[in-house]
């Protein structure tokens, strides 16, 4: 176990260097270009769409609270909780994959309705994820701390340093943290996804970078919310 811990503080180690690395030319360009395009649309219309995820993403939190089974993880290693979570990750993957496929193949309509199904997807693998490491998603402050997992994997170099930093102080930050903003939330989410999803619509092509995009979009979020769980399980047992 100990070789083990080792080996998984190397890996945040690099994780977190990954994570306040300056993002590439390209993503500089286009979050640059997305903020330019975000400034000519009306106020009107940011609301629109941040009450509409708002209410959409907490639909969905209180559904994932629900059907999801809680899981007895205290008498397990890291290891073993690390082990369960990448099984988990690789069965949301493939119900990721099949969803994006299908919905990228089916025209403007069924992608257009990609969007609330990879959140719910999203969403649920992360309560999932909750359980496997031993938190209580009835706990406001644990349901909040998944909104800042979904942040921290998608969003903007700014952002993202800002998302880590709260994670890795979540013990101190979760009492100033009354609620998320979620103008940033939406915005960041879909200023990540929206190149990838308009390609999505592109017949003929659809249904391939639909799995394809959505496989990887899944992946980056299991990777996030492992090593933030991993993080805050060795810092409580430091603090022990």
């Amino acid at each position: 176990m100990v070789d083990y811990i080792t080996e998984v503080e190397r890996e945040l180690d690099f994780w977190k260097r990954k994570m306040n690395k300056r993002s590439s030319r390209i993503s500089r360009v286009s979050k640059a270009a997305q903020t330019k395009i975000n400034g000519l649309i009306p106020e009107k219309f940011h609301q629109v769409m941040t009450d509409s995820i708002k209410n959409m993403v907490k639909a969905t939190l209180v559904g994932s609270n629900i059907t999801t089974k809680k899981k007895s993880t205290l008498d397990i290693g890291l290891f073993e909780k690390d082990e369960l979570l990448r099984e988990k990750l690789s069965t949301y993957r493939k119900t990721a994959v099949v969803e994006g496929a299908g919905t990228g193949a089916g025209g403007i309509l069924l992608g257009l309705a990609d969007f609330p199904l990879l959140l719910s997807i999203k969403m649920k693998f992360l309560f999932e994820a909750a359980s496997i490491y031993g938190y209580d998603t009835k706990d406001y402050e644990e349901r909040l701390f998944i909104l800042h997992i979904f942040l921290l994997a998608f969003s903007s170099e700014e952002k993202r340093k800002e998302t880590l930093f709260i994670i890795e102080n979540w013990e101190q930050q979760k009492h100033v943290i009354a609620d998320m903003d979620w103008r940033d939330f939406q915005q960041e989410y879909r200023d990540y996804i929206d190149l990838v999803k308009m390609f999505q619509l592109v017949p003929g092509i659809g249904a391939v970078v639909g799995a394809f995009a959505n496989y990887n979009l899944l992946d980056q979020l299991g990777k996030t919310a492992m090593n933030s769980y991993r993080l805050r399980i060795l810092q409580s047992n430091e603090s022990k």
